[in-house]
């Protein structure tokens, strides 16, 4: 008999979720390797050296020493990242994920340039702390770490909403998160229980170690694939 899986877990485990992973053949192929997509977007960095940057990679280590963590396709550390607002990506060209009033055939560097000169003098919603609030297999769920951190988190996707000139279907119940991989192949229900005792003893550590996750001020990136978020601006 399968493992029972957490609600929150299903999606990942083969028996609740057959389907193939959404991005698969299109941001990675099934040897794990990133393939070209280029975008923009707002993230936040961690804070390198940091204590609970420690605790990050920790984690991330843990879960890549599992005997099934060959079906994840991992991005390099120098990526880790919580995204505040997401911009536009290059196999997501139609309303509502892009603003109305540009073609939808505007190369990506020119929509790069286009919002570089739109946040000239933007003013954000100020600083904010995050904390985590489950490990899943492809990373860390995240969310203010106060009731005044998600309301400032909330001020700025709809600050940035304007400059960018949509709001995602998803914009006031987006989910926060960190992302350590992408599913190359769904894992198998029988190992549910050992990935579930990972995430406890994982978010454990956290509450005792990191209850608050620093991060960089947020910042508007250009991207080439999921490897690598170059920091342009960052934003106030």
């Amino acid at each position: 008999m399968p493992d029972v899986i957490k609600p929150s877990l299903a999606g990942f485990f083969a028996g609740s979720n057959p389907t193939a992973p959404v991005h698969l053949g299109t941001r990675y192929d099934t040897s794990g390797n990133f393939l070209t997509e280029p975008g923009n977007t707002v993230v936040s960095h961690l804070v390198g050296g940091s204590p609970s940057e420690a605790v990050v990679l920790a984690v991330r280590d843990r879960m890549m020493a599992m005997p099934d963590a060959d079906r994840l396709a991992f991005t390099p550390v120098s990526s880790l990242h919580m995204t505040l607002f997401q911009g536009i990506i290059e196999y997501r060209r139609r309303l509502p994920y892009w603003p109305h009033d540009v073609p939808l055939d505007t190369g990506i560097d020119a929509m790069t340039r286009l919002y570089l000169k739109r946040l000239e003098g933007f003013q954000g919603a100020g600083p904010f702390n995050i904390r985590v609030v489950e490990v899943v297999p492809t990373g860390l769920t995240v969310a203010g770490a106060t009731d005044e951190d998600v309301r400032i988190m909330r001020q700025w996707r709809d600050a940035l909403a304007v400059p960018f000139g949509y709001r995602h279907p998803d914009h006031d119940t987006y989910v926060f998160h960190i992302t350590f991989a992408y599913q190359i192949q769904r894992l198998a229900d029988d190992r549910a229980a050992a990935w579930q005792a990972l995430f406890e003893d994982c978010l454990a550590l956290f509450q005792r170690q990191a209850p608050v996750i620093e991060i960089k001020a947020p910042a508007f990136c250009a991207f080439r694939d999921m490897k690598h978020f170059e920091e342009l601006l960052v934003l106030a």
